[in-house]
């Protein structure tokens, strides 16, 4: 899989008090006590990931942990020969087996396509390279191109029975949406099978968190600001035992030729970069995967449409930030989130479950 680059989005600032010592260590590092973290870093899924741990089990579940990242990357990524994501691209309309992972996560990417109506749609892959953003060798597409890939675009033409998959041949599928969100969650639940009580990981911008601090309270999540290219933090976020995902096109884009800025989220629709006003989506959310999920489809929805998906749903919570300088934000996290004193003349609208 050709995972989404993103400048680091959250920031864990539970940090300020717990995990300052921790910054700039590469491998994994024991702490003297039960009490101190124990860190690893490292490159996986095309991003730095780190993982920080607490207690007594932490610096050999971690380890556990980056070996299970390393497995799920080597089947799904899209540009591996060996991988099965690959192998489903490359079957030229042909039947692929799938392992029981990478069944069960195509299997819930496409359930999401179906929920979001499209918006998030796991065969936009080969529009996504169209535009440059598989290779960082960014151009604008022509509009026939464009509508040659659009033809090969459509979840609900993948075939999937079990672990067996098939393709129309031209199509391509990508996890990109998906994958880090659904790591999170087999880290989590691999840390607490561990015995890991209270751990942050940060995988390239998703955020999982296991329980609360070391001590008790929520972690402390610094969202950045999706202006002036992701420069600053916007606000805190507290936050336990959940997942918060923030997707925007300030994150990867580039300028064309036309002057214009070109963002790394497509518009299933369209083929074209979403440009709805929206500067930033962060979901909050029980499961990686779903805030994955819906941090992506949010932002292609736009402000109208994902505040009605929510008010539909109201199984998670979201901060929804304008290119005009306004915040919505689900009334679960009113009291959760705080604007940072640079940001402090922002206006915040409340999104209420009642409002129809």
């Amino acid at each position: 899989m050709k995972y989404k680059h993103r400048l680091t989005a959250l920031t864990a600032l539970a940090c300020a008090s717990a995990l300052t010592a921790c910054s700039g260590q590469s491998g994994s590092q024991a702490g003297t006590s039960a009490g101190d973290p124990v860190q690893r870093e490292f490159f996986a899924m095309d991003t730095y990931m780190t993982l920080t741990a607490y207690g007594d089990e932490a610096e050999a579940a971690l380890e556990k942990a980056q070996t299970e990242v390393e497995k799920l990357e080597s089947e799904w990524s899209v540009t591996n020969e060996s991988s099965e994501i690959y192998q489903m691209n490359h079957s030229q309309g042909s039947p692929v087996t799938l392992s029981d992972d990478t069944a069960d996560i195509v299997s819930f990417a496409l359930e999401m396509a179906k929920e979001t109506e499209g918006d998030l749609d796991p065969t936009i892959y080969p529009v996504l390279a169209a535009w440059g953003f598989t290779t960082d060798e960014n151009r604008i597409p022509s509009q026939e191109e464009l509508d040659g890939l659009l033809a090969n675009v459509g979840y609900e033409r993948v075939e999937l029975d079990g672990n067996t998959v098939r393709l129309s041949e031209g199509m391509e599928f990508d996890l990109g949406a998906v994958g880090k969100g659904y790591a999170g969650d087999r880290l989590a639940e691999l840390l607490k099978e561990e015995g890991v009580t209270s751990a942050l990981l940060d995988l390239g911008g998703n955020i999982q968190a296991i329980g609360e601090r070391p001590g008790g309270g929520d972690w402390r999540l610094g969202i950045r600001s999706p202006f002036d290219g992701g420069e600053g933090v916007l606000g805190m976020l507290l936050a336990s035992d959940c997942a918060v995902v923030t997707s925007g096109n300030y994150e990867r884009y580039f300028v064309g030729e036309d002057g214009k800025e070109y963002g790394h989220i497509i518009d299933p629709d369209t083929g074209y970069p979403v440009d709805n006003g929206l500067a930033s989506v962060t979901i909050i959310a029980d499961e990686g995967k779903k805030g994955d999920a819906l941090s992506t489809s949010m932002f292609v929805k736009g402000l109208d449409e994902a505040t009605e998906y929510w008010q539909e749903h109201q199984d998670f919570e979201m901060i929804l930030v304008t290119q005009d300088g306004q915040i919505y934000l689900t009334e679960g996290v009113e009291d959760q989130f705080t604007l940072s004193t640079d940001f402090g003349n922002m206006d915040i609208h409340v999104i209420k479950g009642d409002e129809q």
